[in-house]
């Protein structure tokens, strides 16, 4: 077995897909180190507001340290859950505007815990083809039967949902945004099939929560669906803080039975109390302005704006995720590389996360960022591309 994985493994080499693990050496920020020393621009983070490293919340961590300790040692239905974590539920199913909230581990445990506690053999569950990993492999455990239709295209969803009539519950499910593109699901549409057909609706709105639509509660905000959505899933470790954890939010009886049967819920730790706390402090500094909203919308309009002008393929939209279309993964690794010489951290992505020929390097602004480290960017760019020709 070990000549096998090894040969493996130099396959992934030789086809230029190799993920090397870069050592960072200081705080998750727009500046940041690296092993060798060299201060960076960080342009590859998930840290869309800059919360990762913002005072208050840290101050918030470190002070949870103090008052309700360093871990819980148990599961929730155990001795695992304090104040905070009900209070933390609370305040994401205000911010949401929905009727209850389950916290989990990572959201890819709410994932992973959700089709298998709701559908049975009778069910089936209708899957954007571009859905993010953890729903797949959450629909995956369920009986349910399955149906994937083509990305945001909803004549294929309600041919499939037409394929799949004869189900006890349809439950469509959709990332809300999907991270390799930026490409957001149009979830006023997919309501309106789903009532049509009778069917629940599921997002995964792991990337636009905090930061999209008027409010920054995510695409169904976007929509105007709130009320129209039945199961939102979310982390806390983008947007909301950047650390770890995960929920589902919406239907109270849906998040009631989780509570009973979800087995990811059931037998993982409690989310930890200072994750907790500094996650309540994020909500509680997205709810009171939208001035770090309104940087990073700034900011990613400049960079896709001055990318596309020099001549780089950036896949269309408006959301921090901004793609650069490269299309061979070696060219993509050797261009990532040049930018870290450049000062600009960012990664080339290749197969198995995006399609063999649509390697990119996925760019993800911050409002963290300044202006100048938005332009500083671009002409990293143009100066690595210049340089590799």
């Amino acid at each position: 077995m070990r000549d096998d994985l090894t040969a493996t493994i130099g396959e992934i080499r030789d086809a230029g897909l190799y993920k090397s693990e870069r050592v960072i050496t200081s705080p998750q920020q727009s500046l940041i180190s690296v092993a060798n020393g060299k201060e960076v621009l960080n342009f590859c983070a998930n840290n869309y507001l800059g919360l990762a490293d913002h005072p208050e919340v840290i101050a918030a961590a470190r002070a949870a340290l103090d008052a309700w300790g360093f871990g819980m040692a148990s599961v929730r239905f155990i001795c695992g859950t304090q104040q905070i974590h009900k209070d933390l539920e609370d305040a994401l199913s205000n911010f949401l505007g929905s009727e209850d909230t389950i916290l989990y581990s990572s959201c890819f445990d709410a994932n992973g815990g959700l089709f298998e506690t709701l559908l049975g053999a009778e069910d089936a569950v209708i899957s954007d083809e571009l859905n993010h990993a953890s729903i797949i492999d959450g629909i995956r455990l369920s009986k349910a039967r399955r149906f994937r239709y083509k990305n945001r295209d909803m004549a294929d969803l309600e041919a499939q949902l037409k394929e799949a009539a004869g189900a006890r519950y349809r439950l469509i499910a959709t990332d809300g945004v999907f991270s390799m593109d930026g490409y957001v699901a149009p979830l006023d549409e997919i309501c309106d099939l789903a009532e049509r057909y009778d069917a629940l609706v599921m997002v995964d709105d792991s990337h636009a929560v905090g930061f999209v639509g008027p409010d920054g509660a995510g695409t169904p905000s976007l929509f105007g669906v709130k009320d129209r959505v039945d199961v939102i899933t979310g982390t806390l470790g983008k947007a909301l803080g950047g650390a770890s954890g995960g929920y589902v939010s919406g239907r109270r009886e849906i998040v009631e039975l989780l509570r009973q049967r979800s087995r990811p819920y059931l037998f993982s730790n409690s989310l930890a109390p200072s994750v907790t706390a500094a996650s309540l402090k994020a909500l509680e500094l997205i709810g009171g302005s939208s001035d770090l909203r309104d940087k990073l919308t700034a900011n990613t309009k400049l960079f896709r704006t001055e990318m596309t002008e020099a001549g780089f393929d950036v896949l269309p939209g408006a959301h921090p995720i901004s793609p650069v279309m490269i299309g061979d993964a070696a060219e993509a690794g050797r261009l990532a590389d040049k930018l870290l010489d450049l000062g600009v951290y960012v990664i080339g992505f290749s197969y198995p996360v995006v399609p063999h020929g649509k390697a990119r390097i996925r760019v993800q602004l911050s409002a963290a960022h300044s202006t100048e480290d938005v332009e500083r960017a671009v002409t990293a760019f143009i100066d690595a591309r210049t340089a590799l020709t």
